[in-house]
């Protein structure tokens, strides 16, 4: 039996999710299909229903319904009822189980790409969305020193600093980069697409040499903070990795087997080569 999964979201058409989960599942030797469920709020509770079905594996869950779904699930896992949010489904004999692989995923590609251990690290995250509370939140399971939030609108960092605790803190004012570790963009700022595509979330002009600069933008694949920080000769990491990690994560917790990474990077590379190149 063909068996099914994919993603759940609205608009959907721009995921790459789709290109390296199938990848990953013909690597495998799996008889899955990958979707795009393009699902309008109004048809979510069917749409999640419908996961139910013996031939589905589950999904994938992306804006704007990774907080709407956690109601219609059965259960929802540790991390994923803290962060609020959920980035993948799974379908266990007709059991639905809301996992966030999102932070996870974060934590996975520092570690595996750029080489770098989050425990005892001071970081400063850009933003106080969905996105910077699952990075947070892994952050803090991984015993960063200090996890500091600054947003445009200091209410929102204060108030994702009073539900994650200690050592998270909010910040009034940009400090300083000097005495951070790592910066972690998680805003839309230097999107493709988005309502800022050539900003800087901060400017770099305090990095001390060692700061290392993430972008979970990965469209395009060098935002212009990743090339403000190469000029300044820091290191830098884009958002592919974190697209693929968590990704990578969700495929093993459909199959149980391991993720075949290096497969799922150059498909989403290769998806993303075609893209910049076609809108040339």
């Amino acid at each position: 039996m063909t068996r099914r999964a994919g993603i759940i979201g609205y608009p959907v058409g721009h995921s790459l999710s789709p290109v390296f989960q199938q990848a990953a599942f013909a690597h495998s030797g799996l008889d899955v299909v990958y979707e795009r469920w393009e699902t309008p709020l109004p048809d979510l509770p069917a749409r999640v229903a419908a996961l139910r079905a013996p031939d589905v594996l589950g999904a994938n869950v992306t804006v704007p319904h990774k907080e709407h779904v956690i109601p219609l699930l059965d259960e929802v896992g540790g991390l994923a009822a803290r962060a609020g949010a959920v980035n993948t489904i799974v379908n266990r004999d007709g059991r639905l189980f809301g996992f966030n692989t999102d932070g996870p995923g974060f934590v996975a590609a520092l570690r595996q790409e750029a080489f770098f251990e989050p425990g005892g690290r001071a970081f400063l995250l850009l933003g106080a969305g969905g996105a910077a509370r699952g990075i947070a939140l892994a952050l803090l399971e991984a015993r960063a020193a200090a996890v500091d939030i600054w947003n445009r609108t200091p209410e929102r960092a204060a108030a994702l600093a009073r539900d994650l605790g200690a050592p998270a803190r909010a910040l009034a004012d940009l400090p300083p980069l000097a005495g951070y570790d790592c910066l972690v963009n998680c805003t839309t700022v230097g999107m493709k697409g988005g309502p800022d595509p050539e900003g800087l979330p901060c400017p770099l002009d305090s990095a001390g040499p060692g700061l290392l600069v993430v972008d979970i933008v990965y469209a395009p694949r060098v935002t212009p903070l990743l090339r403000a920080a190469a000029a300044r000769g820091l290191r830098t990491l884009g958002g592919l990795p974190m697209l693929i990690y968590q990704g990578a994560l969700a495929f093993e917790l459909w199959t149980g087997l391991p993720a075949p990474v290096d497969v799922m990077v150059r498909a989403a590379e290769n998806e993303l080569a075609r893209r910049e190149g076609a809108a040339r």
